[in-house]
């Protein structure tokens, strides 16, 4: 392994794809971003992560719904990179509904993007992995790829796939120096979470506010969010040396949700 490795992170302009981008750069590895957003916005992230870090950093918005873009993206990543080092696959979306009520599309969206997205990044970059000896590859998952809550059938159901996903490839690329982890977060304070707020609270009878206390929260025993810099973290370092006989698991960063 170099001490420069090239990254492609999905979903990460914003929440923890953007935290993991960030500390990647700040490990000084290039980074490809990937995600939704004003397009002035993001050029504005890019250049100032590059800036600041001294790396390459370039964007693709690849809509992860979409095999054929994945595989362009992975494309503009080696081609620009020369090779793909790390792969985080941490697209996701999100829809509170009870299954009575959940909308076919929603089911079908969040499954492609939450699921489907990591077999094709995958399967794009695993070969060349292989054969050069190395490779990283990172799932975000989620608590909720262990255990379940209502009114959250599709995202259970993906990020469940999304851990067995990660036992499969982590015995696929054992024998060659590629590692495939899976990283679980309790209720960290993204976007992604702040939109679930008002939707939870309509499926429950809540307000928002006994939402954040009554459901959110009460689910971590240490009653305090988990930070994107926490997960972060983590993802640095399943990518080093030291965690190179680290593979196959799945990582809880909940607060001791899962414990309970």
């Amino acid at each position: 392994m170099t001490n420069t490795l090239n990254a492609v992170v999905t979903g990460s302009t914003s929440g923890i794809g953007l935290g993991v981008a960030t500390a990647f750069a700040a490990e000084g590895w290039n980074v490809m971003l990937n995600g939704f957003g004003n397009a002035s916005e993001i050029e504005v992230l890019r250049a100032g992560l590059a800036e600041k870090y001294g790396v390459n950093v370039l964007y693709n918005g690849a809509d992860m719904t979409k095999p054929d873009e994945i595989h362009t993206l992975i494309e503009e990543a080696d081609a620009s990179f020369g090779l793909v080092d790390v792969l985080v696959n941490n697209a996701g979306i999100q829809h509170v509904s009870p299954i009575e009520d959940f909308p076919d599309e929603k089911w079908d969206a969040i499954i492609a993007i939450n699921l489907s997205s990591a077999f094709h990044t995958t399967k794009a970059v695993m070969a060349a992995m292989k054969q050069r000896g190395f490779g990283r590859i990172i799932n975000i998952a989620s608590a909720h790829g262990l255990i379940a809550s209502p009114f959250k059938s599709a995202y259970v159901a993906a990020k469940h796939g999304i851990v067995g996903f990660t036992k499969a490839i982590a015995l696929e690329g054992a024998e060659y120096g590629v590692t495939c982890n899976a990283i679980c977060p309790g209720y960290v304070k993204t976007p992604l979470v702040e939109k679930q707020i008002p939707d939870t609270a309509k499926a429950r009878g809540m307000s928002e506010q006994d939402v954040i206390e009554k459901v959110i929260l009460a689910a971590q025993p240490t009653k305090q969010f988990v930070t994107v810099e926490q997960i972060a973290a983590l993802a640095v370092f399943l990518c080093s040396e030291n965690a190179a006989q680290i593979t196959g698991a799945a990582h809880q960063i909940d607060g001791g949700w899962v414990a309970r």
